[in-house]
């Protein structure tokens, strides 16, 4: 049998008001659910969907990763963009923006660390050993060297000062397709659209369809950091957690699996 309707009235308008504090008390504080989100280089793609489902299995709230070259993602934070966390594949993209006062005081870590390297495609290795004025653009032939636009990409400011550093950049500059980050340069030499491409040891790790070629020298390049930082002006209190858990031993592992090197993991 059905039961009593509730008709219009003070009585039923009271009922109702009752039963919206009750929902209301019961259901969790609607801040607490919107996910937080994270402008991070395109480097850390994979590592950070891992993370992202290792936190959200341990209680954590949900992340809204957005990748990008760390130049793009700066940019976009300073024109309003809504992240609350930010973590840059460059410490200079995260002075432009402690500069401006776009990052909260105190939240800037050295998060991670990484190596450059050069990679080819598998069906088509290369024999090298990286060194002053190796001759990677006599074996490259025609082909083309994919590296990011060392005009605003980390990993491509970073591949010019070690191709500098070894004396041959003029050679490979003229033979150099320019990407807008170092998945996209990765993606390239996949594709055959690239002899080699210069890219993170991360991401050489993460694909099954290149060689690792070799590491290029640690002093012919400026060390590779990842600093990470809480954006000014956010309602804080998802990232700041989600901060802490990325310098904690579970994310450190996690990224350690894709070929960072962590930095400041708590214990």
């Amino acid at each position: 049998m059905a039961g009593p309707t509730l008709r219009g009235g003070p009585a039923a308008t009271a009922l109702l008001f009752a039963a919206a504090l009750l929902l209301g008390a019961a259901a969790p504080d609607a801040r607490s659910e919107e996910p937080v989100t994270v402008f991070a280089a395109a480097s850390l793609t994979l590592a950070l969907g891992e993370i992202a489902e290792a936190y959200r299995a341990q209680g954590g709230g949900a992340l809204r990763p957005v990748h990008a070259a760390s130049s793009a993602l700066a940019k976009q934070i300073l024109h309003g963009a809504p992240a609350d966390l930010y973590i840059s594949a460059n410490p200079q993209w995260m002075d432009h923006l402690e500069a401006r006062a776009a990052i909260e005081p105190g939240s800037r870590v050295a998060l991670l660390g990484n190596r450059l390297v050069l990679v080819a495609p598998k069906r088509r290795p290369l024999d090298l050993a990286i060194e002053p004025g190796f001759a990677l653009a006599e074996s490259l032939g025609e082909r083309r060297l994919a590296m990011g636009d060392p005009a605003h990409v980390p990993a491509g400011i970073y591949a010019e000062a070690a191709l500098r550093h070894l004396g041959v950049w003029p050679e490979l500059a003229a033979k150099a397709a320019f990407t807008a980050h170092v998945r996209a340069a990765l993606a390239l030499v996949e594709g055959g659209g690239a002899g080699a491409a210069i890219v993170y040891a991360s991401d050489a790790q993460a694909s099954r369809r290149v060689q690792l070629v070799g590491s290029f020298p640690p002093d012919s390049h400026p060390p590779i950091r990842y600093p990470m930082a809480l954006v000014a002006g956010r309602d804080g209190a998802g990232a700041r957690d989600l901060a802490a858990y990325l310098r904690g031993a579970e994310a450190a592992a996690i990224f350690a699996r894709h070929g960072f090197e962590p930095l400041r993991a708590a214990p």
